[in-house]
């Protein structure tokens, strides 16, 4: 079996996490065996680079590869996409076409967004996975082809399966073999390595002066979840190398980058109890993100005091989540927290949410069990009631 370095320096994979490794690791192990394969994985997760090293490792190596996106072609012409059609088979087929699971006969097919095939095209591919016969749209003759399938789906199948979107006969035929490439926000370190790679990658190629990123710039990149995953990521690097080349990036401009809460719902504030956030809070990032940008601003705020300046207070009328730091006293001069300690505060709230329940706290911080670990230790939090 390849070495994970190896197959990472050839696929220009960036990211030492466990479930990264772990998940490629898989791919290379299964790669000789002529199995199905299903990649779960969340939009712009890099499930894509999965397929490719299972064909690279495999026996069908020196075919061809194709990749589909089922979700791309519209229902109508699908099966035609797939599977070829006759002419004169439908308006507009001028000519036979070949269609993929003949062009790919013998080697790889990879179908990315499989749960988007309509069920009728299901019903097609499982006779192909079965037993690797397919008739082209209008015509009666049965072709056979031999064609190693990898599938690829952001979706629970077996959700699909249940609601009758997907056929339960063809999910145990694709999921022979399942992948899980892990989410960005559970791959730590990863985050920085990939940014700093696409901040190299974006002043290579339009000679632009390459930017760094301050501790605290780094940590807000950290402790946000990333919902587009590493897509995401590089779409926020590109633009902080593009408007600030050549700088150290701040923790403001990383946060003015990232998408701000519904100033309607956003509330947040400070109690005897502690941080209080909304009862019902699937995703508490933007909230914390909110309040680091406050955080910014008052900070910006005391130091004008400092230095003799009376700016007015730009929080208390235009801010949704305005804190009352002071205990029983209006005093303009209200001391900045610190960034770990709003972090804290946001764990402990969330904590007290999920009645300590680790894994709930997790997941409603949009982290790794793991990192949740990591940050009760690194900030001397109580995680008991």
């Amino acid at each position: 079996m390849p070495d994970i370095t190896q197959v990472k320096n050839r696929f220009s994979i960036v990211g030492n996490s466990a479930p990264l490794e772990a998940a490629i690791e898989r791919a290379v192990r299964v790669a000789p065996i002529d199995l199905s394969v299903l990649v779960y994985g969340e939009s712009g997760s890099g499930k894509e680079f999965f397929p490719k090293i299972i064909h690279a490792y495999g026996n069908r190596k020196h075919k061809k590869y194709i990749a589909v996106n089922c979700g791309a072609i519209p229902e109508g012409t699908i099966d035609s996409e797939l599977f070829g059609h006759e002419k004169g088979s439908f308006t507009g087929a001028v000519s036979a076409r070949k269609g993929y699971f003949e062009e790919a006969d013998g080697g790889t097919l990879f179908l990315d967004e499989v749960a988007e095939l309509p069920l009728t095209t299901q019903a097609r591919l499982l006779r192909v996975l079965e037993s690797g016969e397919f008739l082209k749209v209008g015509s009666s003759q049965v072709q056979k082809t031999d064609v190693r399938i990898v599938a690829a789906t952001n979706v629970d199948l077996l959700q699909a399966v249940r609601e009758g979107k997907f056929r339960e006969d063809l999910y145990y035929r694709l999921s022979t073999v399942v992948i899980d490439v892990p989410p960005l926000r559970d791959r730590g370190e990863d985050i920085l390595l990939l940014a700093k790679k696409f901040a190299s990658d974006f002043s290579e190629k339009y000679m632009t002066p390459s930017i760094t990123v301050s501790e605290e710039a780094q940590r807000a990149l950290l402790i946000y979840p990333w919902p587009g995953n590493v897509r995401q990521l590089k779409n926020i690097v590109d633009q902080l190398a593009l408007f600030n080349a050549g700088e150290n990036i701040s923790r403001h401009q990383v946060l003015d980058l990232l998408p701000s809460p519904d100033s309607s719902e956003a509330r947040v504030h400070h109690s005897e109890a502690g941080l209080s956030l909304p009862a019902k809070l699937d995703n508490p990032w933007p909230y914390i993100a909110t309040l680091l940008k406050e955080i910014e601003a008052l900070k910006s705020r005391v130091a004008a005091l400092e230095q003799g300046r009376y700016p007015s207070n730009p929080l208390r009328n235009e801010s949704p989540l305005f804190l009352p730091y002071a205990s029983g006293s209006d005093s303009e001069e209200e001391e900045a927290p610190s960034l770990e300690g709003a972090e804290r505060e946001a764990i402990i709230a969330a904590l007290r949410m999920n009645n300590y329940d680790k894994k709930l706290t997790a997941n409603a911080l949009g982290i790794s069990t793991r990192t949740l670990y990591r940050k009760l230790h690194d900030l001397n939090i109580k995680a008991e009631a």
